[in-house]
């Protein structure tokens, strides 16, 4: 029996005797466009990030007002570092990121299955749940200043109603930085849950159909396929929002001032408290310090998080 042998490759975008188009002198693919088209973004970003951020490394460096500049060396970050109130400061920043991120991730999660089901409402439900992260920041917290207000507010009216005595929720050193925390977990569910409504509707129906075969309930599915084959939607959530909590400002600010005394403040709203003050190579080297914490603290976070997920 005569062995044959496989004739030309043809169809199309194959060219017989030539390498595929994609495929590079050296094996390695080729890019999908020509790198000039990368040209634009490439400007942006050495505009909007890079030429700013080695800026601030220069101006930390320095005393600097709009016209002159007196270069000090690492004096701005010494005096940064002891700023007696830094250390409740960097504790409040970290409580504050894991309570908004952490919450974010549950109701994140729980509100992304429910509005994913077979539920008559969804679509008007998933746009009362997003409506908060349309609306501005500074409106969040001014409303909600007046919302939390000892004597008039309506959340201690409404406590009063059923036999609760309210409290000066932003008044009290011992709840104005959760009070903050739990609005900025009502403003900001809206972006996880969305992320998860879309990690759980890329699911195939396949594993659930097989879930069913099996007998299981609806807590299986969950259990079993929608959380496990969501841990994608989940990394972006706890990345997204550990970073807006190491960063948070304007939320604090507009509650709280990062009152009463200093019991509220975070790392960003020292740095604006010493802006305020009129040391601004103070303040950029705080900036800067806060950049390389957030960055100290990220990075590891995820690749242990991108580690996880390449494990599933």
């Amino acid at each position: 029996m005569t062995k044959q042998h496989a004739g030309p490759r043809t169809g199309p975008g194959v060219v017989p005797g030539k390498r595929h188009a994609r495929a590079r002198a050296d094996g390695r693919p080729r890019s999908a466009y020509p790198y000039a088209l990368y040209l634009p973004a490439a400007v942006v970003y050495l505009v909007i990030f890079l030429v700013p951020t080695v800026m601030a490394f220069y101006f930390a460096l320095t005393r600097w007002t709009l016209f002159d500049s007196t270069f000090v060396g690492l004096q701005n970050f010494r005096d940064f570092l002891a700023e007696q109130n830094l250390r409740i400061g960097f504790q409040n920043t970290l409580v504050y990121a894991v309570v908004t991120s952490g919450l974010k991730v549950v109701l994140g999660l729980l509100l992304g299955v429910l509005l994913t089901s077979k539920l008559r409402l969804r679509g008007f439900l998933r746009s009362v749940v997003f409506f908060p992260v349309l609306v501005s920041t500074v409106a969040v917290g001014i409303t909600f200043s007046v919302l939390l207000k000892p004597d008039t507010g309506l959340v201690n009216q409404a406590l009063g109603l059923v036999g609760i005595d309210g409290r000066d929720w932003l008044g009290d050193a011992t709840t104005a930085l959760l009070s903050v925390a739990l609005v900025d977990v009502w403003k900001g569910v809206g972006i996880a849950t969305v992320i998860y409504i879309a990690g759980i509707l890329s699911i195939p129906q396949d594993y659930y159909q097989a879930v069913a075969v099996d007998g299981g309930n609806a807590w299986h599915r969950f259990r079993h396929v929608t959380l496990p084959l969501s841990w994608p939607a989940t990394y972006s959530v706890i990345i997204l929002s550990f970073i807006g909590g190491l960063r948070t400002f304007d939320l604090i600010w507009t509650m709280t001032r990062g009152g009463p005394g200093f019991t509220s403040d975070t790392i960003a709203s020292i740095i604006y408290k010493q802006y305020q003050a009129g040391f601004y190579g103070l303040s950029t080297a705080g900036n800067v310090l806060l950049f390389l914490v957030v960055t100290a603290i990220v990075v590891p976070l995820n690749y242990f998080l991108g580690k996880r997920q390449a494990a599933l």
